[in-house]
C-alpha cells in the first residue's frame, strides 16, 4: 500500500461505519417562515410545499397551530394543509403547543404533530411563559392526547448546545428531560441547537450521554448555522447513528436572539454531503435548488444555503455563455 492508499484508509477508519441512508425532516415552511418578517401569502407558502414534495422530500413540517397572536406568520395552518392536500407517502406535520392546538390539527387532518420544551428555565419562561416543569406537563397532556386520537407525535427539545440568556446548558439536565419525554411515548426527540453554538466535540459529549438511556433511532438534531457549524454537527451524528435530521430549505429563516445570522441548517447542503459520502436520502439535488430557487423567489432575499448558490451561480454562468 503506498502512502496516498494508507491515507486513504485512515480516513476511512475515521468515520467509521454510516448509516446507508437517512431523512431528512424539511422545516422550512414552518421554523423557516416564521423567522421571517415578512408574511408569504397561503398560496405561495403551498407552492413552495408542493416543490418541496416534487423534490422527493416525505416528511415535512408545514405549519404551527400556536395561537396566531404569538405566530402571525402561521395564522392560515388550516388554509395551508387545505391547499397542499394530502399526499401518498408524505408525512406533513405541525407544532401543537396544547390541547386547543391538537383539535385544530385534528380537525385539519394531520396524522402527526410535535411538541416542544425547552433545557432552559429562561429560555422556557421567555419563550412560552412556562418553566420546564410546566411545559412537559403541557407535552404529555397533548403526547396523551394526540396518541388516543391516533396521531404519532414528535418532541422538540430547545438549547440544548446552549442558551442565548444562561449560556451553559448542563448535559444532565438535557439527559433527564429527554428521558422523560420519551417515557410520553414520543416516536423521535430532536435536539436543538437553537443558537448555533454546538462544536463536534460537544455534540459528541450530548449524544454520549443520551444514548446511553435512549436509542440513537429515535433521535434527531436540529441544527442551526449561525457559526457555521451545523455540518460539522450532523457529520458527528452520523458518525453516532443519528437517521433523521431537521433541515430547512435554503437555510430558510433565521436565529431570532442572533439578527442577520443564518439560521437552519441548508436542506441542499446536508443533501449534498450525505449524497457524497454514499448515504442516500430520496431526494433529488437538483429538484431541491429548483425548490430553494423558488423559496428565494417568494422570500424577496438571498437565501444562506451554500449549495444553492454555487447551483444558482453556475446556473448563470452557463446563460451568460448561450447568450454570448
Amino acid at each position: 500500500m503506498d502512502s496516498n492508499e494508507h491515507s486513504r484508509a485512515r480516513v476511512g477508519g475515521w468515520l467509521g461505519s454510516l448509516p446507508k441512508r437517512v431523512d431528512v425532516y424539511e422545516v422550512g415552511p414552518r421554523d423557516g417562515l416564521q423567522n421571517e418578517l415578512r408574511t408569504l401569502p397561503t398560496k405561495d407558502k403551498a407552492r413552495l410545499i408542493e416543490a418541496l414534495v416534487a423534490a422527493g422530500e416525505k416528511r415535512i413540517e408545514v405549519t404551527s397551530f400556536v395561537s396566531p397572536k404569538w405566530i402571525p406568520q402561521l395564522a392560515d395552518a388550516e388554509e395551508v394543509l387545505r391547499l397542499v392536500g394530502k399526499k401518498p407517502g408524505v408525512t406533513f406535520s405541525a407544532l401543537v403547543p396544547n390541547l386547543k392546538g391538537l383539535v385544530r390539527a385534528r380537525e385539519a387532518g394531520l396524522e402527526e404533530a410535535a411538541v416542544f420544551i425547552s433545557a432552559s428555565e429562561a429560555h422556557s419562561k421567555k419563550n412560552i411563559n412556562k418553566t420546564i416543569a410546566e411545559a412537559l406537563e403541557a407535552s404529555r397532556e397533548v403526547s396523551t392526547a394526540a396518541a388516543q386520537a391516533g396521531m404519532r407525535v414528535r418532541g422538540y427539545l430547545s438549547t440544548v448546545w446552549g442558551c442565548p440568556y444562561e449560556g451553559h446548558v448542563p448535559v444532565e439536565r438535557v439527559v433527564d428531560i429527554c428521558r422523560k419525554l420519551v417515557d410520553m411515548g414520543l416516536y423521535q426527540l430532536s435536539l436543538g441547537d437553537t443558537i448555533g453554538v454546538g462544536t463536534p466535540r460537544q455534540t459528541e459529549e450530548i449524544l454520549e450521554a443520551l444514548i446511553k438511556y435512549i436509542p440513537v433511532e429515535k433521535l434527531a438534531l436540529h441544527l442551526h448555522d449561525t457559526r457555521g457549524t451545523a455540518l460539522a454537527n450532523s457529520l458527528v451524528g452520523l458518525s453516532a447513528g443519528v437517521t433523521t435530521f431537521d433541515a430547512s430549505i435554503g437555510g430558510l429563516g433565521g436565529c431570532p436572539y442572533a439578527p442577520g445570522a443564518a439560521g437552519n441548517l441548508a436542506t441542499e447542503d446536508a443533501v449534498f454531503m450525505f449524497h457524497g459520502m454514499g448515504v442516500d436520502t430520496g431526494i433529488n439535488l437538483e429538484r431541491l435548488v429548483e425548490a430553494g430557487a423558488l423559496a428565494q423567489q417568494l422570500i424577496g432575499r438571498k437565501l444562506a444555503g451554500k449549495f444553492l448558490q454555487a447551483a444558482l451561480g453556475e446556473r448563470e454562468k452557463r446563460a451568460q455563455r448561450q447568450r454570448a
